[in-house]
């Protein structure tokens, strides 16, 4: 077993910056790939950004990317997420999951609150 929990969401204005983490403890040697999701209200979850495990490959949802940097801080086995200029429509519930091969996700967050006004 392994589980993956989030942290640095809140309330920020236009423009500003946060970085969330997300932290991966247990079982956590066969993960693949660490990704981002969002969920705001009213819509369906959709993909941020990821990394892999070996290599540290990244990709970004085109609305994010420029502005959203995904690193991996391995020695703290923990994934962050740098979201810089950041917009209202960045609103949502930010989630990350941790994948164990290119098709499955093994184990989701709770989610962090992400706000930011106008």
């Amino acid at each position: 077993q392994a589980q993956v929990v989030e942290s640095g969401g809140g309330l920020v204005q236009a423009g500003d910056s946060l970085r969330l983490s997300c932290a991966a403890s247990g079982r956590t040697f066969s993960t693949y790939a660490i990704e981002w999701f969002r969920q705001a209200p009213g819509k369906e979850r959709e993909f941020v950004s990821s990394i892999r495990a070996n290599g540290g490959i990244t990709n970004y949802a085109d609305s994010v990317k420029g502005r959203f940097t995904i690193s991996w801080a391995s020695a703290k086995n923990t994934v962050y997420l740098q979201m810089n200029s950041l917009k209202p429509e960045d609103t949502a519930v930010y989630y990350c999951a941790l994948k164990i091969n290119p098709t499955t996700y093994a184990y989701w967050g709770q989610g962090t609150q992400v706000t930011i006004s106008s």
